[in-house]
């Protein structure tokens, strides 16, 4: 990864301290830089084959207006870090370690994102993200289920 400290790089899901305040977009694209996010095709396919857990961190009127991704763990993003923690004592039985492969989705890519920056914080640091977050899963005619 590029950039230095006077920037505010990130390094392990973290923005470097010793700056001033930066916009949603500047922090977006910082710790975007940190990991690899993935399209809807390749989440599928992860998904399918076992190699990801895709985690819908959507609040329920979306879920309920929209639908939902088959086989995807229903988490809302309040409550993310304690149910993926494998440590933790609120932890879902999927939380079997560290190593796992999480996909996060979001509405449209964008709090997903931030979602997957502080999941590497815990050390989860295979956490990703799905470009375009739902909407782009929907419109990539991936299956969705009411």
């Amino acid at each position: 990864m590029s950039g230095d400290a006077s920037r505010g790089a990130v390094v392990n899901g973290d923005v470097l301290k010793g700056e001033g305040p930066v916009g949603i977009d500047e922090l977006l694209e910082r710790v975007r830089a940190g990991y690899a996010r993935v399209e809807a095709r390749e989440a599928y396919e992860a998904a399918r084959t076992g190699e990801a857990l895709l985690v819908d961190i959507r609040y329920a009127a979306l879920r309920e207006r929209d639908g939902l991704i088959p086989g995807a763990l229903v988490v809302e993003r309040n409550e993310l870090e304690w149910r993926l923690d494998p440590r933790g004592s609120h932890r879902v039985p999927e939380a079997t370690g560290h190593d796992l492969r999480i996909v996060v989705i979001c509405n449209e890519g964008y709090a997903s994102s931030l979602a997957a920056a502080s999941l590497h914080r815990l050390g989860l640091d295979r956490a990703t993200d799905l470009v375009g977050g739902f909407q782009a899963w929907r419109s990539a005619g991936l299956p969705v289920t009411y």
